[in-house]
């Protein structure tokens, strides 16, 4: 299967999973959110998520910095609002990611490590949202604590693993499989491990997380949702684990569908869980206007 190929399916499979929501639980849950949210919801959304911006763009700050096509902050929020609002209007969630790493490197003038800057500072925020997830769900009951523990430990041990290949001194750099190799391990080394970035990366990581976290605690407030916030909040992260799943259409599908089986399994009903969700879509996507004028105008094309 070649690559566009493999796009079409992920976008084909996000609005499956749409339409299996949709199937199942009406249009009902859609226009209880789009009925419930006001102005001071959708500001209170906006303002959480200039704080989540920033802290984007502090973490691509620390990593493009340290792979050596350094971006300052202003420029990098810029270009983040611009790729988020990106995000939420095309398939896949992350081709506003791909379009900032080709502008940067165009200014930068090294297209291959400004798109790995921001390939691994994407992956370094799934990483610590993946961990402070799994520190959530085995503090607290949600539908899948039975198999918490295990998912932890692979978790766990696939994190070791990683840690010591990219510590062994791999030498061999001749074939094409040992250049991948070794530009892997140097690319995590000095963009994510190295002492001047990590910690900022992890903060960064996980302010994004609360930040994500807190908007969809306000969606759940605004239709209705009453669940005290110890049981909301595993749901809240398996929704946002699902949404990070490049299976989407401008962010619609995984989102929905995890969110639906959640609460349904938590026994708050699945329109609630959909309703919750489609509030949260629509926040975001307002909270991410600006990207649309910098788009519109063009500003923050230089770096």
């Amino acid at each position: 299967m070649t690559w566009p190929d493999w796009v079409s399916w992920r976008w084909v499979l996000g609005a499956a999973v749409l339409g299996l929501v949709v199937w199942q639980t009406g249009t009902e849950p859609f226009v209880t959110a789009f009925s419930r949210l006001d102005v001071r919801t959708l500001v209170l959304g906006a303002g959480i998520a200039v704080l989540t911006t920033l802290a984007c763009a502090w973490r691509w700050h620390l990593v493009a910095s340290g792979l050596g096509v350094g971006i300052r902050m202003p420029p990098a929020v810029v270009y983040c609002y611009r790729a988020q609002f990106l995000n939420t209007v095309l398939p896949g969630g992350v081709l506003g990611d791909v379009h900032r790493g080709l502008l940067h490197g165009r200014d930068a003038g090294d297209t291959g490590r400004a798109l790995r800057a921001v390939a691994w500072e994407r992956f370094a925020g799934q990483l610590v949202t993946v961990v402070l997830a799994m520190v959530v769900l085995l503090l607290l009951a949600s539908p899948v604590s039975p198999f918490v523990p295990a998912v932890a430990g692979l978790l766990a041990g696939a994190l070791v693993v990683g840690v010591l290949a990219v510590r062994r001194p791999w030498r061999v750099r001749t074939s094409w499989v040992g250049r991948v190799i070794c530009a892997v391990r140097d690319d995590i080394r000095f963009g994510l491990l190295v002492r001047r970035a990590w910690p900022g990366v992890v903060l960064a990581s996980a302010a994004a997380v609360v930040g994500h976290i807190a908007t969809y605690l306000v969606a759940a407030r605004a239709v209705g949702v009453t669940t005290p916030l110890m049981t909301l909040l595993p749901l809240a992260v398996l929704v946002l684990v699902a949404a990070g799943l490049p299976l989407n259409l401008a962010g619609w599908g995984p989102r929905e569908g995890m969110a639906a089986w959640a609460f349904a399994a938590a026994g708050l009903g699945a329109s609630q869980g959909v309703a919750t969700a489609v509030a949260y879509g629509a926040i975001v996507f307002v909270a991410n206007l600006p990207g649309a004028v910098v788009l519109a105008v063009g500003g923050g094309s230089r770096a």
